[in-house]
């Protein structure tokens, strides 16, 4: 049984879903105290509360404290089953958190699995639909997990009722992830989408961060109006290299000129384009927890971010294996993680 302390370093939901993950991924029983004790709403919100009963049912795990503001939950796994699944956050919960949590499990069992999640699928503070198809799922795929995902419906705060599809094969053969160099500039793009809302929204937005980055035009594609339950709006935007593909997310908000949501998409991109580093912040953090359970590799990505840095702790108390970080050139570090099966691909 390991004990985790759920206000740890950035003390958020990270910390329940990694232990999650790796609790069924190795059979390890955990209990974890202070679930997000610092919050402005400390404990069990809806969108960790079904990331708990997600990896209860395919893990068949008993679990105690799962309740709407619990701050402690037992978890004890055991064997995860692949098969057909369906969570509904009934809120604007990230669904994309949720998949989170469970991908990297079913991925381990011995038979394909399908899985229908409802909720949020572009919310605030959470990766959203795009950067998991576009960004994380072709990493995956490198390493030897392979997995489908579909966007049926937008799913934006405070409405949710997205819902997002998603097919996990078994894992192949486990492969390192080295990724050190972005290789060349394939392409870019600028896109916006709007529900409930005028279209030109989305307009301005894309035409906004286009002159702030001095973009081409033939990098903008026009606005377009989505179905959802209700009103939002989102900016993403595509930077495509020979070796990595990074995702970036504005998020509309009411009150919110489509000017400032650019401009806040723009300063991210800027930086990272600027850093010359393969890998973004956000991605590094999602891609530590595959890598551990898998071949292991290492990474050139920005400085990490206090996210990055409370995942890579509790991968370390749960598997007793080595992630360091050391400095690689100007701001950058580079990230080494010794994997479970790294010595079966040696």
């Amino acid at each position: 049984m390991i004990t985790i302390d759920g206000s740890q370093g950035e003390g958020g939901g990270q910390i329940l879903r990694s232990a999650l993950t790796l609790s069924l991924a190795t059979g390890t029983p955990f209990r974890i105290e202070k679930i997000r004790a610092g919050r402005a709403k400390p404990g069990l919100l809806r969108q960790h509360l079904t990331a708990v009963k997600a990896a209860a049912e395919i893990g068949r795990a008993a679990v105690t404290g799962a309740e709407l503001g619990s701050t402690a939950l037992g978890f004890a796994p055991g064997t995860v089953a692949a098969g057909e699944y369906a969570f509904a956050i009934g809120s604007a919960g990230s669904t994309l958190l949720v998949l989170q949590t469970v991908l990297l499990p079913l991925a381990l069992a011995d038979a394909p699995s399908r899985l229908r999640l409802q909720g949020g699928t572009h919310a605030m503070g959470a990766p959203s639909f795009d950067f998991v198809e576009r960004a994380f799922l072709p990493l995956l795929h490198r390493m030897g997990i392979h997995a489908r995902a579909a966007l049926r419906r937008h799913g934006f705060y405070p409405a949710g009722g997205g819902v997002v599809e998603v097919e996990v094969m078994p894992r192949g053969k486990p492969a390192p992830l080295v990724l050190e160099r972005r290789g060349a500039l394939l392409s870019q793009q600028v896109e916006a989408v709007v529900t409930h809302l005028p279209l030109h929204i989305a307009a301005r937005e894309t035409a906004a961060f286009a002159k702030t980055l001095r973009w081409r035009d033939d990098t903008v594609v026009p606005g377009r109006a989505v179905a959802a339950d209700g009103p939002g709006n989102c900016l993403t935007v595509t930077v495509a290299h020979e070796h990595a593909i990074e995702i970036f997310t504005g998020h509309g908000q009411p009150g919110l000129p489509a000017e400032d949501v650019a401009a806040g998409t723009a300063r991210a991109v800027r930086q990272y384009l600027a850093s010359r580093a393969p890998v973004g912040p956000h991605l590094a953090d999602q891609l530590l927890l595959p890598m551990a359970l898998g071949a292991g590799g290492r990474f050139v990505t920005m400085a990490p971010t206090p996210h990055t840095r409370t995942n890579i702790a509790v991968i370390e108390a749960f598997l007793g294996t080595r992630i360091a970080v050391t400095r690689h050139t100007g701001r950058s570090v580079l990230v080494a993680v010794d994997g479970r099966d790294s010595k079966e691909t040696a």
